[in-house]
């Protein structure tokens, strides 16, 4: 049984930043979660899925400073591992400078998909 555990990053920042900074940043997100992301075993053994959307919210050094769940994945297993995956990833990179504010929020969406 193969196990592909796919994140990817939805950025929504008003800002007159390159795109290109911001994709960049987005990527090294992408693989710091993908590096880090664990597929918990209880959930491998009874072959459950699970996606979830959790609001990230960090200062300017990438420091994650809260987290909300904003939407669940509805297993338990799953939603218990969150808290852990976003202590593994704590420090993000740090965003770059042209994305002024001194706090940024974006959405992460995390999804475990057995394949």
């Amino acid at each position: 049984m193969a196990v592909a555990m796919m994140s990817f990053v939805g950025v929504g920042f008003s800002s007159s930043a390159q795109a290109g900074d911001i994709k960049d940043w987005q990527v090294k997100i992408v693989k710091l979660v993908a590096k880090k992301q664990v597929y918990p075993r209880a959930a491998m053994r009874k072959e459950l899925e699970g996606r979830a959307k959790v609001r990230v919210n960090i200062d300017r050094s990438g420091a994650i400073v809260s987290h909300e769940i904003i939407t669940p994945t509805g297993e338990e297993v799953f939603d218990k591992e969150i808290p852990k995956l976003i202590a593994r990833i704590n420090p993000l990179p740090t965003p770059p400078s042209a994305l002024g504010d001194d706090q940024l929020s974006f959405v992460l969406p995390l999804s475990w998909v057995i394949r």
